[in-house]
């Protein structure tokens, strides 16, 4: 039985793939923001090109 737990306990392999979700939600967040940012600044040039076009 303790042979068991020494094994459990430093079993890694868990801790690795919740290590790269955390990594692959953090570059993702930074994506959106990234893209919202851009997004609304296109916004205000289309639209301001349309009204010099007007």
């Amino acid at each position: 039985m303790k042979n068991l737990m020494v094994r459990f306990l430093k079993d890694e392999s868990g801790a690795t793939a919740i290590e790269y979700g955390l990594i692959a939600a953090g570059i993702s967040v930074i994506i959106i923001g990234s893209v919202n940012s851009i997004g609304g600044k296109l916004g205000t040039a289309f639209s301001t090109i349309n009204t010099n076009l007007n």
